[in-house]
């Protein structure tokens, strides 16, 4: 009955032209009886006034609505399949009716677009803004018609017994479709959002949407979206489908053909009601749950341009570019080891000493790439036979001995446990008190490093790779582009990865690290062959070979790259350490090693090692959740810094044989009265005593800087302290060497030197900061930027080439540095 006498009712009162109501306004009586029905507007009975107008576009319609009566406006227009034209519905209410908004339902073809004004946007907290003026771009639907004629409609309703002044204005947009490298502008707000049409050229499959302002704020978001109605263009609905991604000054979104069928798109840009996305400032929270807050001024200039994307044989250059980089290295290393024989072999030939060597020493010798002359020094030496009959029966001893050594049983000699507090507080030591102990144990002992690090990586990769996938899944499906801090403006898409040269540009650690295995590899082979055949050189000269140590900083360089490679699938806040674990692994273990040289026997074991480091990550998961601008934190890391740099260095300068038990405080105190009060001597041990004075000088540095300045980025600053003291003991490793007379020869010079070179620009291009997820995402696109090297990578893409090779290099510096000692007996070496 309802229905019924509301059609009697629209049938009696309407008017308008026969001509454009017997089907058009028929539908329109009929949507709104319907409509009116599901609502209860109307009581039974009620009766409203319903007036339909044929409307013109560009005409500014000024009218009142009350909730006795109803407007329709009707337009017609020509819809083309080979031209686009946009159709833009502007509103303003005059009067404020926050109580009884007006209703307005534009009804088209395929589609129904409904809003009231004023509009009420919702932002933080249920935070209410209200807008008077509003401006909706209405969606085409596709025609398979050359040429057709379109209706459409707007109603405007009310409940409001008083009547509401409004505008109303539909104007066609000329400029709705995008050209290819064309800039365009157009102005936006919260309540009137823009979008346009952008059609692939044919032979261009993938492209870049790029969107820029001059102004920071308001904070908007940028969406790309299938042709289809409705269009999602409302702060509260731009994130339900396509892509996305906030921006302040900078946005960019790569696009490919294959997912959009109709090879077209829209680009919607949507101002949001609050900047708090973008990083901005919080507004303040309302008194009363219902308080309605002005907005004020939210509009936003922006410039919108659409470029063709790099084609398929950029990719292919990109990729051949990176794997000749790194291949180039494996031909360079073939070339030098056949350069160290020639020069081997020529030496050989040219000594007038008339020695005769018998084949099998050449040919071994000749093998060797540690540069171990041993033959040549026996000859020169008149006792050097009689020294080698006398190591006969060490080797024989050695090999008849147990093949079963227990982990922990490292000291060997029966006397060692009574005298090496004698021997390691000497005031001038040499390697040979200090590798005392059976060479097979301590290999065994550095071996563990090696696969206690393989053991980590294992375990370590398998679920990050698992994460990643679920990241990258993540971001493909829903579209959010805020999820990972990529550079976009050259982000290159592969199959389902977002950025795929991030990934391929750290192919050069798990190469060179490769790389680095197999020199080490062999130098361990050619040692192993000359104990066996009992040189003299390899029993009792130079610094002792222990090559476990470099197997794990050649596993950490390898996991390096695969771990950051799947830091770089999907880069935020959460998965940061992915990134950042085995780079303090490799500091570590560098320290390590430069400490192992001169202190074989007294080096920290793997199980110690890694569980310092593992506080160290430990730590800096700490920071970064908890470290943001909070003192507490910071006065208890800075305290335990300080602590720890103490402890290491009593452990240092005491070389192990410094207690730490119940009675270790009575000690100190006993120690500072004796050697400070009582007789003021000086330091027994100037050299370790410079060393560590210098390294407590740097490491309170850093945690005063740390307490008072409290960075953001904690991950990098602990890094940086790492970095920091590796570098200083590596400079005081190559002060002391010098200064005990030893010379460093020409290829780990030549190392050296390309070494810091290679440091010196990557460095540089770390520092450039493409991104940071230590800020919204928003404002890290203000810092993209386009790409630099064959229009494939970027400043980062290019650290980590850089860096990767520095790494190596720095490898090769630790692994050749001591190769002038080779012939030198280890009671005449030096240990500092």
């Amino acid at each position: 009955m309802m229905l019924r006498s509301c059609w009697k009712s629209r049938h009696k009162k309407s008017s308008g032209p026969a001509s454009c109501w017997i089907r058009p306004g028929l539908t329109a009586l009929l949507w709104l009886c319907v409509t009116q029905f599901i609502c209860g507007s109307e009581a039974v009975g009620e009766t409203k006034n319903v007036v339909q107008k044929d409307a013109e576009f560009d005409v500014t319609y000024n009218d009142t609505v009350t909730s006795e009566n109803q407007t329709i406006y009707a337009f017609n227009h020509t819809v083309s399949r080979n031209k686009t034209e946009g159709v833009r519905v502007s509103v303003d209410v005059l009067s404020q009716g926050f109580e009884s908004p007006i209703l307005f339902v534009v009804r088209q073809k395929q589609a129904v677009l409904s809003f009231q004004v004023p509009l009420i946007l919702r932002g933080l907290y249920q935070r209410k803004y209200p807008y008077n003026h509003l401006g909706r771009t209405l969606c085409q639907p596709p025609t398979r018609a050359a040429s057709e004629t379109q209706y459409f409609f707007v109603d405007v309703s009310t409940l409001s017994s008083q009547g509401t002044n409004y505008q109303l204005r539909v104007s066609r947009v000329e400029s709705f479709t995008l050209q290819t490298d064309k800039k365009f502008s157009f102005t936006a707000s919260p309540s009137q959002p823009q979008y346009f049409k952008y059609v692939f050229p044919d032979g261009v499959d993938t492209v870049i949407v790029k969107v820029n302002s001059d102004m920071t704020f308001p904070c908007s978001v940028m969406s790309v979206q299938d042709i289809q109605c409705p269009v999602y263009d409302l702060d509260n609905n731009v994130a339900f489908i396509g892509m996305y991604q906030t921006m302040t000054k900078k946005g960019a979104i790569t696009v490919q053909r294959k997912d959009f069928p109709s090879n077209s798109f829209y680009v919607v840009v949507v101002v949001k009601t609050e900047d708090e996305a973008c990083g901005g400032p919080l507004r303040f929270y309302p008194l009363r749950p219902d308080e309605l807050i002005d907005a004020g001024n939210r509009t936003k200039v922006i410039d919108v341009v659409v470029s063709p994307a790099i084609n398929s044989e950029v990719y292919v250059m990109g990729m051949l570019f990176c794997l000749g980089i790194f291949l180039s290295f494996y031909l360079l290393t073939l070339l030098v080891a056949f350069f160290t024989n020639f020069c081997f072999w020529l030496c050989l030939c040219s000594s007038d000493n008339g020695s005769t060597l018998s084949s099998e020493a050449i040919t071994d010798s000749a093998t060797s790439t540690d540069n171990n002359y041993g033959y040549m020094g026996m000859d020169k030496n008149p006792n050097a036979h009689k020294r080698i009959r006398s190591l006969e029966s060490v080797g024989r001893s050695r090999q008849e001995s147990l093949s079963s050594v227990e982990e922990d049983d490292y000291d060997t000699l029966d006397d060692i446990d009574s005298d090496k507090n004698i021997v390691r507080t000497k005031k001038f030591l040499c390697v040979s008190d200090l590798a005392r102990k059976d060479k097979r144990i301590l290999s065994k002992k550095y071996q563990i490093y090696f696969w206690n690090i393989a053991t980590i990586a294992v375990f370590y990769a398998l679920p990050v790779i698992q994460l990643v996938i679920t990241y990258q899944t993540v971001v493909n499906v829903t579209g959010n582009q805020d999820i990972c801090f990529y550079n976009f403006l050259c982000a290159h898409p592969l199959g389902a990865l977002s950025a795929f040269n991030n990934l391929l540009s750290n192919l050069g650690y798990v190469m060179l690290g490769l790389l680095f295995l197999l020199i080490v590899l062999k130098r361990d082979i050619v040692h192993n062959r000359a104990l066996v055949r009992n040189d003299l050189n390899a029993l009792e000269c130079g610094i002792p070979k222990h090559f476990g140590l470099f197997y794990a900083m050649g596993t950490a360089l390898m996991m390096e790259g695969l771990l950051s490679a799947c830091y770089h699938v999907c880069p935020n806040y959460t998965n940061f350490q992915f990134d950042t674990s085995f780079m303090y692994m490799i500091a570590g273990l560098c320290m390590l090693k430069l400490y192992q040289k001169r202190h074989p026997d007294i080096n920290a074991s793997a199980y110690t090692a890694y569980a310092c480091l593992a506080a160290v990550i430990f730590f800096s998961v700490l920071g970064v959740v908890f470290g943001k601008g909070n003192m507490v934190f910071w006065i208890v890391f800075s305290v335990i810094h300080i602590l720890a740099t103490l402890l290491l260095s009593t452990q240092l300068y005491y070389m192990g044989r410094w207690r730490f038990d119940s009675g270790v405080l009575r000690r100190i105190v006993y120690v500072i009265y004796t050697d400070c009060i009582r007789q003021c001597s000086g330091p027994m041990y100037i050299d370790r005593m410079v060393l560590l004075v210098m390294g407590n000088i740097v490491n309170w540095s850093l945690a005063a800087y740390g307490l008072i300045e409290r960075p953001n980025d904690f991950a990098s600053y602990l890094l940086a302290i790492a970095i920091c003291n590796l570098l200083l003991y590596f400079a005081f490793y190559i002060i002391m060497k010098l200064r005990s007379g030893e010379r460093i020869k020409c290829l780990p010079l030549v190392c050296i030197l390309f070494t810091a070179v290679v440091w010196g620009f990557a460095l540089y291009f770390f520092f450039q900061g493409l991104s940071t997820w230590q800020k919204t995402p928003a404002e890290s696109r203000e810092h993209n930027r386009d790409c630099i090297l064959l229009s494939f990578f970027d400043d980062h893409d290019i650290w980590h080439f850089l860096s990767s090779i520095a790494m190596f290099g720095s490898f090769l510096v630790l692994l050749t540095m001591d190769d002038d000692l080779d012939t030198v007996q280890r009671d005449k070496i030096f240990v500092f």
